[in-house]
Formats: C-alpha cells, structure tokens, sequence
C-alpha cells in the first residue's frame, strides 16, 4: 500500500510541474494572441492556478495531507475557471474567439491545461482516500 501512496504522490507532484509548464506556455498565447484578462481574472490566475498548487507542494513537505488538500482545492478550482472562459462562457478569452493565427496554440495549451487540472485534482483526493485507509488500518 505505502509504494502506492509514494507512486500516486510522485505523479502528482509530476502533474503539478507539468500543469506549471503549461500554464506558462498558455500565458504565452495569451500574450501572443493579445487575449488580456481583467484584474480580478489576474488575481485568480497567479494566486490559484500559477501558485496554489506549488504552495500545496511545499505545505506537503511538512504535513502531506494538508497539501495534497490544497493542490486539490486549487486544481479544481482552475479546472473549473479554465473549462467557463475557455469553452462556456462568450468572451475573448473563448477559444472559437481567439485570433486565427493563434486559436490552434491556444486551444491546445487550453486544453492540456484542462486535463492536468483534472487529472491532478483526482490524483490528490485519490491520494487523500489513500491516507485515510492508512489512518484507519494503523487505528486498527
């Protein structure tokens, strides 16, 4: 069970530096694309998307669960923020918006980023059950 847990952790800290990547080549299309977001839409963006997750990361590094809550909250809530202004809601920021030139870039960084979110958010509660197994075996 514990080489479980330390393969489940070991994908996910992979998923949130990769979700980092993306989310840095995707800022590049934004730029690219001349795609601008509003103040609060900023905000969002670095301190859930860009920083919560590698804040969860270093909370882990002390108390796992607590990070692992973390990286599961905010992944979730970039999930969530990126599938309304790229796929739902009209806006520049839509992908079928987009300028031509760049609709493609940024539709796929769109959509990687989409699917990092959600496999990472899984991951941490997946890990999460994975430890309250543990607790309840070792209270045994």
């Amino acid at each position: 069970m514990k080489s479980n847990r330390n393969s489940a952790w070991t994908w996910l800290v992979a998923l949130v530096l990769i979700h980092l990547v993306i989310s840095m080549v995707h800022g590049l299309a934004h730029d690219r694309a001349r795609v601008p977001l509003s103040y609060a839409a900023n905000v969002f963006v670095y301190l859930v998307i860009l920083a919560g997750p590698l804040v969860g990361l270093a909370v882990a590094w002390w108390n796992r669960r607590a990070g692992s809550w973390l990286i599961a909250l905010t992944m979730t809530g970039s999930f969530v923020f990126g599938v309304i202004n790229h796929f739902l809601l009209s806006s520049p920021d839509h992908v079928a918006h987009v300028d031509p030139q760049w609709r493609p870039f940024f539709a796929v960084t769109a959509v990687l980023l989409a699917v990092t979110e959600a496999l990472a958010a899984g991951l941490a509660v997946k890990f999460l059950a994975s430890e309250r197994v543990v607790v309840a075996n070792c209270a045994r």
